[in-house]
């Protein structure tokens, strides 16, 4: 353990010059706090004493950050999520919460489920707990440790992991791929899809050169992934499938894909995590483990 006394400044100052940096009105400030207005200026004219450097350029009636004051902002705020989760969680001992992960429920029954016991072998202390929703989920607004989100784009933060991009390929039961030799021999099947991924048939016929009819004829529908999936299996007709999720139907030979173009599309699934939750050994544990599963 390092001995040395740390040199920080008082958490006081640090409260102070926080609420300031994200209402940057030192009234304001002075209300969150239930001090005054004159222990906020104070507060904060001894921290920048202490750092030597000038936080918040002053006027007559606003206040804003100095650059140096922005990049230390981030910072305190930063360290102030991660004293207040500890905090909550020391009050809350031993009753510790189990970890709340939200996925769709496609991506979770098709990839998250089937490594959940190799997780759980490895964590036997690390109680998870799984919610399923097709609605978009924050993570912090809805209450959760952690969500798999969709994004066509990357997050615009630092608190995510990329599982797994998405790739688009027709699937289909053994039985009906002698009938499909080329894509445009699709035009005399039943195509499947999936209410939350209407555009996946047409992306992937224009990538094979082709036109497509209009996507609200001609097609068999089903609300999710995995009721399209086992439709496709059970010989109704072609799926569109995204790699990731029918992988084990692949290897098991439940599904085959009968047509050689494997068409990439923007976006992957992303696991989101509230920012105080950081240093939460059990999340760095989850963490760790789906970022190794993404990697192979």
């Amino acid at each position: 353990m390092n001995q040395t006394r740390r040199r920080l400044p008082s958490l006081q100052a640090l409260r102070a010059f926080d609420a300031a940096a994200r209402r940057l009105h030192f009234t304001l400030a002075a209300q969150e706090l239930s001090v005054t207005p004159g222990a906020v200026s104070r507060q904060i004219q001894a921290l920048e004493a202490e750092l030597g450097i000038r936080l918040f350029d002053r006027y007559r009636r606003q206040v804003t950050l100095t650059p140096e004051g922005q990049a230390y902002a981030k910072e305190v705020a930063r360290v102030l999520d991660d004293l207040e989760w500890a905090t909550n969680r020391a009050r809350a001992w031993p009753r510790v919460r189990p970890l709340s992960i939200c996925a769709y429920p496609s991506f979770a029954m098709r990839w998250l489920i089937p490594r959940w016991r190799r997780f759980q072998e490895m964590n036997p202390a690390i109680e998870l707990q799984l919610t399923t929703s097709l609605a978009v989920v924050d993570v912090v607004r809805d209450g959760f440790d952690a969500v798999v989100r969709f994004l066509e784009k990357g997050p615009s933060g630092d608190n995510s992991v990329e599982l797994v991009r998405t790739e688009i390929f027709p699937v289909c039961s053994p039985a009906l791929q002698g009938d499909l030799r080329k894509p445009d021999d699709l035009r005399q099947q039943v195509l499947i899809e999936s209410a939350s991924r209407p555009h996946d048939w047409r992306r992937w016929f224009h990538a094979a050169g082709l036109t497509v009819q209009d996507e609200k004829t001609g097609y068999l529908r089903f609300e999710s992934l995995s009721l399209a999936y086992q439709a496709a299996i059970e010989g109704m007709g072609v799926a569109m499938g995204i790699g990731c999720l029918v992988e084990d139907d692949l290897q098991m030979k439940r599904l085959v894909r009968p047509l050689k173009l494997i068409h990439p599309v923007p976006g992957a699934f992303h696991l989101l995590y509230a920012p105080n939750r950081r240093s939460d050994p059990r999340l760095v544990a989850l963490l760790d483990f789906l970022r190794s599963e993404a990697q192979a």
